[in-house]
C-alpha cells in the first residue's frame, strides 16, 4: 500500500502565536486524526532556511491517499472547533503539498 505525506506550511501573526499553537495541538490535530486514512501528524517550527520567505510553521501528516486532504471528511473535521473561525483567517504564506513515499 502506498503512503503519502501532506506537508502544510504557514505563518501566523506574532500576537496570535500562542493561541495558534494551543488550538492546533488540542483541537485541530485531534480532529484531523479522526479522518480515515490519516495516521499521524507532527508539527515543526522553522529554525533556518536558505529560501527567503519560508513559512515559520509546518505540519506533516502521513496519509494513505493523496486526495484525503481535499475530501469532504477532512474539511468537516478541519472546520470543527476554534480553528476555522479564530485561526485559519489569520494564517498567511500558506502552502499545501502532497508527496508520495518512495519504495
Amino acid at each position: 500500500m502506498k503512503e503519502y505525506m501532506y506537508w502544510v506550511q504557514m505563518d501566523i501573526p506574532t500576537e496570535l502565536e500562542s493561541e495558534f499553537n494551543r488550538i492546533y495541538d488540542t483541537q485541530h490535530i485531534p480532529n484531523i486524526l479522526n479522518v480515515e486514512g490519516v495516521s499521524s501528524c507532527v508539527r515543526y517550527k522553522l529554525v533556518s532556511s536558505d529560501v527567503e520567505g519560508t513559512a515559520q510553521y509546518a505540519a506533516v501528516y502521513i496519509i494513505s491517499d493523496p486526495d484525503i486532504p481535499f475530501s469532504t471528511e477532512w474539511t468537516r473535521e478541519s472546520d470543527k472547533g476554534d480553528w476555522s473561525m479564530d485561526i485559519r483567517p489569520s494564517t498567511v504564506n500558506r502552502s499545501h503539498i502532497v508527496f508520495e513515499k518512495l519504495p
